[in-house]
C-alpha cells in the first residue's frame, strides 16, 4: 500500500530530525502537509518553516539542533561549544555561531544567535560533525574553542576564556600540543602562552 502524503512528510521529519519547507519542495511535498500535521499534533513547529516530530527526543542541545538545520554552514562556537564540551561553567544566553567572511548574515528569529565572523584556516580548521536529533551540527573541538575565547575575549570575557583552557587541561578535553595548534592559526599564541604556562 503506498504512503500517503501525510507518512511521506513524516517518515522524512524521522529521518532527518527535523525537515525545512525546502526539504519537502525538493521531494514534491507541498508544506500545507506539513502544517496539516500540526494541527494534527503529530508535528510541531520549531522555527519559522521548521518542523520536528511531535514524540521526538528533545535533548539539551535542541537549539544546536535547529540552528545546524537552518545554517548549515555555520560552526558552533565559543561559550556553546563550551557547553557543548562540557567545559567550564558558561550557560550562554545565545547559540554562538561561526561564519565565514563575507558570508551572508542569517535570518533566524528562534533561537537567538550571536554571529562571528572568521576566515581562512580559523574558520575551516577544527571542525567536528555531531549528530544532534538526527541534524548533523558542525562544531569546533575543544582546543580550538579554547583559542577562540581568547580570540575573542572582549566578546565573552577574559575570565571565560582562562576558565576554558584551565578546565579543557585538567578534564583532558585537549592536550597542550592542539591548544598550542590552534593558538598559532587563530593567532592568540603571545596571548595565551602566560595563562597556559601558569596553568602547567
Amino acid at each position: 500500500m503506498a504512503k500517503t502524503k501525510e507518512q511521506e512528510v513524516l517518515a522524512l521529519a524521522g529521518k532527518l530530525g527535523a525537515i525545512r519547507v525546502k526539504d519537502l519542495l525538493e521531494r514534491d511535498l507541498h508544506p500545507e502537509y506539513a502544517r496539516r500535521l500540526v494541527g494534527k499534533a503529530m508535528l510541531v513547529r520549531s522555527g519559522r518553516g521548521l518542523y520536528t516530530l511531535a514524540d521526538a527526543e528533545i535533548t539539551e542541545h535542541h537549539s544546536l539542533a535547529i540552528v545546524g538545520k537552518r545554517i548549515p554552514k555555520g560552526v558552533v562556537c565559543l561559550a556553546s561549544a563550551l557547553r557543548f564540551h562540557d567545559i567550564g561553567t558558561q550557560l550562554p544566553q545565545k547559540i554562538w555561531l561561526a561564519l565565514e567572511k563575507g558570508s551572508a548574515q542569517p535570518r533566524v528569529s528562534y533561537p537567538q544567535i550571536s554571529v562571528i565572523r572568521l576566515s581562512g584556516r580559523s574558520f575551516s580548521e577544527g571542525v567536528d560533525e555531531r549528530t544532534i536529533e538526527g541534524v548533523t551540527v558542525r562544531i569546533y573541538n575543544p582546543a580550538k574553542t579554547v583559542a577562540d575565547c581568547f580570540k575573542f575575549r572582549n566578546r565573552i570575557g577574559l575570565e571565560a576564556a582562562i576558565e576554558a583552557i584551565r578546565e579543557c587541561l585538567r578534564e583532558k578535553k585537549a592536550t597542550t600540543d592542539e591548544i598550542y595548534r590552534f593558538a598559532k592559526i587563530c593567532r592568540v599564541w603571545n596571548v595565551m602562552r602566560p595563562y597556559l604556562e601558569a596553568i602547567q
